[in-house]
């Protein structure tokens, strides 16, 4: 096995390959070769600095550390959706071609069987097939979803580059066997996902995301229990028996809910005592 060399990693993969047949999958193998040729020669990068492995509906590149990733990232923006659509206005409905795309760098290392090894791969590999990016190709018009590595994003997006604008890239964690990875996703996160903030998504100890209880801010420190805040309209509890009120009803003694006389224009929620100043039970 080689030493380790750093490398930039690319992979590109169809959406869907598996449904449809032979005929459909050759064809479509093809334009993904094209494609991807098309996209290395439109950033500089010619086949002396790369190296290619066939995965069947996927191609996955090793591209030389000195070749531009800038150039690489600027043509996967604007070359491959140009390619797509270019393709796809000519192919019947079932021969479209739709992408999703990871750029990757870290060291890889290549056994004397042609394998290529190394975690950083296995990183990138496992990004390609997130089900987050999955999902965010099912919702782009473009037929193309390109997911970055932290290291990518840190060392080239993030500066926004002429044709890599950092504010299109949104941070993201996806779920893999070795546990969250973090990368940066080009355009919009699908819905139903969390685009997950510097924090990686993670509460801080203690932080259920949610509001503090009305009064218990001004209780803090105190010792006390803070007494409930009336809210505008109250929530219904459990199981209760709400009562709404649109006039001026009356009730024998005029007692409602322990203290409450007069009641008129609104909610009233819990015991409610008629017949009587005692409040004897309804």
């Amino acid at each position: 096995m080689t030493d380790p060399v750093s490398r930039t990693i690319l992979l590109l993969d169809i959406e869907k390959y598996s449904d449809r047949d032979d005929v459909e999958q050759a064809y479509l193998r093809r334009m993904l070769y094209d494609i991807t040729d098309r996209a290395l020669e439109a950033a500089g990068i010619d086949e002396r600095l790369r190296l290619r492995a066939d995965r069947g509906d996927s191609v996955m590149e090793l591209i030389d550390a000195n070749a531009s990733v800038t150039a690489l990232l600027r043509a996967l923006l604007t070359e491959v959706p140009a390619q797509l659509r270019a393709v796809n206005r000519m192919a019947s409905s079932s021969a479209q071609i739709r992408l999703r795309g990871v750029v990757a760098t870290g060291y890889v290392a290549v056994d004397e069987h042609d394998g290529w090894v190394g975690s950083d791969l296995n990183h990138a590999c496992r990004l390609l097939d997130a089900q987050l990016l999955r999902a965010a190709l099912r919702e782009r018009p473009n037929d193309f979803a390109l997911c970055v590595s932290e290291g990518v994003h840190t060392g080239i997006v993030r500066h926004s580059h002429p044709g890599i604008p950092a504010e299109d890239f949104h941070p993201v964690t996806v779920d893999s066997k070795n546990g969250p990875l973090r990368a940066w996703l080009h355009g919009p996160v699908p819905q139903g996902t969390e685009d997950h903030s510097e924090r990686g998504g993670t509460p801080a100890p203690g932080d259920s995301g949610e509001s503090p209880a009305p009064g218990a801010a001004a209780a803090a420190g105190t010792g006390r229990t803070a007494g409930p805040a009336a809210p505008a309209r109250p929530a219904t509890p459990p199981g209760g028996v709400v009562f709404h009120f649109n006039g001026s009803p009356s009730f024998g003694g005029s007692l409602v809910a322990g203290d409450q006389h007069g009641v008129s224009g609104g909610q009233v929620t819990g015991d409610v005592h008629q017949g009587g100043s005692g409040g004897e039970s309804a």
